[in-house]
């Protein structure tokens, strides 16, 4: 007769998951006993909150559920900021935590605590199965909660002794069903065509969904039969290259100055899979004409219209959506807009913007001259994961976005130091590709044990910190604010997180001159073992910081007007 621990494991491989992100912990131990068996891949890692992180990261690189596993009490607590991460991200991301013993309830047990309250408010649906004959059972909700409608994070809850439980007549496996495809009308697709062939100026934004809805090939036949323009942005970057001759970039106001002239200009909006929030200024009129027209298409429903007024909203997925409009289309090609030679134009004033920065040879290094020199040298095939920090926003600015997937970011949350367990799911998902972590210093502090992680599991990924031996954001959004002042706890010490990184089994340089970097970086692409360049940055306000500043700014004379 099977035991809790053995029906768990089963049913999460019936179910399509083969890997565990965990922390090993008393709660856990049966049940990791069984997967190691069963020949389920476990990839352990130092903190909670790196395995959620990671975890969520490989859920979005995979689309589909993953599965981490952690300890109750502070186990528990530790994991609740990647949970959160794959909330506002929307991961279907599937967290299981450990307990006291169902016995032990209620009378002062180590660590008991109510775990599934207080998950709750920041996951799709959370349960604890009342015995270990219904764990399949509820396991298998537990994906088909995640998948369903807009995905995002659940969670379960399961007591080390219902691990340990043995079963007589096991509840059932409920096998999953394949996610169905949400066509839309065929008359709001009509509509929408006659919206953009008639617009002038007309702009593509294509966010998550089209990562999400696997709509890769028809996003590029959508684009080059209709030959509208495109800016990408979330899981969007590089499905279709930012060197694609229809696609002009980054679609983020605070990092493509480009995009802030088009988008004021623009007459019309085709919104693939995109949220309408902060990233988009809400749609108001710090970046968009109140006279633009706008056509959304989103899988849920309640995020159509909900900051902007739409002329057309099209629940659906955007696969479908596409693939709709392609039908209807037939063989017919649109002939390409003059506007298009205008947005060439915006792009390549801040292309040699942004090149102008990169010019300074002065010491210590711009962020700006570090990516001109990594530009040079980066395979066409790299991967990267972005942290916060100016030090990446100015990357973000300056590299081309290429390949699909392989654009990783922190997400809504805005979890600093998330780039790192991230990098680690994005090198197991893609091994043999080379992967970048850009982070700066004060990120890279909060999960810094997981390069440890990186060593033992054999993931060459490549580290570049930049080190202003600061909060460099922060110390210029208090400087923009309070020039008079100095900034408040914003310093840090120059460390050589190269050492740290030698000191876990891993290799690294330490970079003070532009003329270092180039062969530096060729020696950490064909290495076989994580390697970090501690590169000594000049402390530059970013793009990205800028556009915030000038947001608070406004904000601020409005509200004393």
């Amino acid at each position: 007769m099977p035991t809790g621990a053995e029906l768990f494991v089963d049913a999460a491989q019936r179910l399509g998951m083969s890997e565990i992100f965990t922390l090993v912990g008393d709660h856990l131990n049966e049940v990791l006993r069984v997967a190691a068996r069963r020949g389920v891949r476990i990839i352990d890692f130092r903190h909670e909150s790196g395995v959620t992180h990671a975890a969520d990261a490989w859920a979005r690189l995979k689309r589909k559920p993953a599965l981490a596993l952690v300890t109750g009490g502070p186990g528990h607590t530790n994991a609740l900021t990647g949970i959160a991460a794959a909330k506002l991200i929307a991961s279907p991301l599937i967290v299981v935590s450990g307990s006291r013993p169902r016995a032990m309830a209620e009378r002062q047990a180590f660590q008991d605590l109510d775990q599934l309250n207080m998950v709750k408010p920041i996951v799709k649906w959370a349960a604890e199965p009342p015995s270990a004959a219904q764990i399949p059972f509820y396991l298998s909700r537990a994906r088909a909660e995640a998948l369903s409608g807009r995905m995002g994070p659940v969670y379960l809850n399961i007591p080390a002794d219902t691990f340990l439980e043995v079963v007589e007549v096991p509840l059932r496996l409920p096998l999953p069903q394949p996610r169905q495809a949400c066509w839309p009308d065929s008359r709001l697709v009509e509509t929408a065509l006659m919206m953009l062939k008639s617009s002038l100026q007309p702009v593509v934004i294509a966010g998550s969904g089209v990562w999400w809805a696997d709509a890769r090939a028809e996003l590029h036949a959508f684009v080059e039969k209709t030959r509208l323009p495109i800016y990408t942005i979330g899981m969007a970057r590089g499905v279709i290259s930012d060197e694609h001759p229809q696609c002009f970039g980054y679609a983020d106001p605070a990092l493509n100055k480009a995009v802030r002239n088009v988008f004021r200009e623009a007459d019309l909006f085709l919104v693939l899979g995109k949220r309408i929030d902060y990233r988009l200024a809400f749609g108001g009129p710090r970046l968009f004409s109140p006279e633009a027209k706008f056509i959304q298409v989103d899988i849920h429903p309640p995020e159509l219209g909900m900051n902007r007024d739409l002329d057309l909203g099209i629940c659906a997925d955007v696969k479908s959506t596409l693939a709709a409009m392609l039908e209807e289309m037939g063989d017919e090609t649109w002939p390409e807009l003059p506007w298009l030679e205008q947005l060439r134009q915006f792009r390549q004033q801040w292309e040699s913007e942004l090149l102008h920065i990169a010019e300074d040879s002065t010491l210590p290094i711009h962020p700006a001259a570090f990516y001109a020199e990594f530009k040079k040298l980066v395979p066409s095939e790299a991967l990267f994961s972005w942290d916060g920090a100016d030090f990446g926003h100015w990357g973000r600015a300056i590299i081309p976005a290429r390949k699909p997937g392989g654009w990783l970011r922190l997400g809504p949350l805005g979890a600093i130091g998330s780039a790192l367990p991230n990098s680690i799911a994005l090198q197991l998902a893609n091994p043999g590709k080379p992967v970048v972590l850009f982070t700066g210093d004060g990120s890279f502090g909060f999960y810094l044990s997981e390069l440890d992680t990186m060593v033992r599991h054999s993931l060459p990924v490549v580290i570049i910190i930049g080190n202003d031996a600061a909060w460099g954001l922060e110390r210029e959004l208090q400087k923009a604010f309070h020039p008079s002042e100095c900034p408040v706890a914003c310093e840090l010490r120059p460390t050589r997180y190269d050492v740290i990184m030698k000191g876990f089994g891993g290799e690294g340089e330490n970079i003070h001159r532009r003329e270092e970097i180039g062969p530096a970086l060729q020696r950490a692409f064909s290495s076989r073992v994580p390697y970090l360049l501690n590169v000594h940055i000049r402390g530059a306000r970013s793009p990205f910081t800028d556009w915030q500043i000038s947001g608070k700014k406004k904000n601020r004379s409005v509200r004393g007007a």
